[in-house]
């Protein structure tokens, strides 16, 4: 089993699987990941080849494996405070909207494991004393969300927390959780988490004065990130902020928002 490898036809079919499935657009030097990620589940699935897995997820017969398949392939490493300028800009925005008696509402639309709508949710709290915000955290993968809704990280995830909101918004470990932080419940209570897949229409989720699509487009096709983009800006008000990774473009995507900044636009 340590030695089966992916063949190239194997290979095709889960590219079209996490197509279909993610909208993401996986090039043919992703076949080591796709065969490290998944040989586990081929092992303990009692299968002798990836094609078989392959048929398994295409039976209709295994939807919680599926999702499995999914999660392993969509995973996405991130870290608390990623791209601080972003933050910089959520501050002035949340400090301008102070006097206002609205909910100022945030999605991270590809939270990941969490650590971003946290990073988020500690802005809102320093700056928004009255209490009227929230944050939303979406992703694909149930798995990492599980993981989100815990708040704990090991304390190599969270160098880029600035001390003031270390000592105000998170408990460090002792004993058996020692190397760990985990999120103070006040700021957990906050931010909701939901599974959603930005390739297919989105539930309901109201209407937001920032919306965080960070380094989730790099793996979209050009057609694919229009809609992505289309319908997430759908849920941002006029005038709200919209941030994307350093290393993403929105040239031949959209003209719904405006350039304020290197990978920060307002929305017309």
């Amino acid at each position: 089993m340590d030695a089966m490898s992916i063949t190239d036809q194997e290979f095709i079919q889960f590219q079209r699987f996490i197509y279909d499935a993610a909208g993401i657009s996986m090039s043919s030097g992703k076949k080591a990941l796709v065969s490290g990620r998944l040989a586990k589940r081929v092992r303990q699935c009692n299968l002798s080849s990836y094609g078989e897995y392959f048929r398994l997820l295409a039976s209709g017969d295994a939807p919680a494996e599926v999702q499995t398949a999914v999660d392993l392939l969509t995973t996405n490493e991130t870290y608390f405070f990623r791209e601080p300028k972003h933050f910089d800009t959520l501050r002035e925005h949340a400090l301008a909207a102070r006097r206002r008696v609205q909910t100022f509402r945030v999605w991270s639309a590809a939270c990941s494991t969490g650590e971003e709508p946290y990073s988020i949710a500690m802005v809102l709290a320093d700056c928004l004393a009255n209490g009227l915000w929230e944050v939303l955290g979406s992703d694909i993968s149930t798995r990492v969300l599980q993981r989100a809704c815990t708040g704990h990280y090991p304390t190599e995830r969270t160098g880029h927390i600035p001390p003031s909101y270390l000592q105000r918004f998170c408990l460090k470990g002792v004993g058996e959780q020692q190397g760990t932080l985990l999120v103070a419940r006040s700021l957990r209570a906050k931010v909701q988490f939901m599974q959603v897949n930005l390739n297919a229409p989105l539930p309901q989720l109201g209407m937001f004065d920032a919306i965080f699509l960070r380094n989730v487009m790099i793996y979209f096709n050009a057609e694919t990130k229009r809609q992505v983009v289309s319908r997430v800006l759908s849920q941002l008000k006029p005038g709200g902020i919209f941030c994307i990774g350093h290393s993403e473009s929105l040239n031949d995507i959209t003209d719904a928002v405006q350039a304020i900044a290197p990978s920060i636009y307002r929305k017309r």
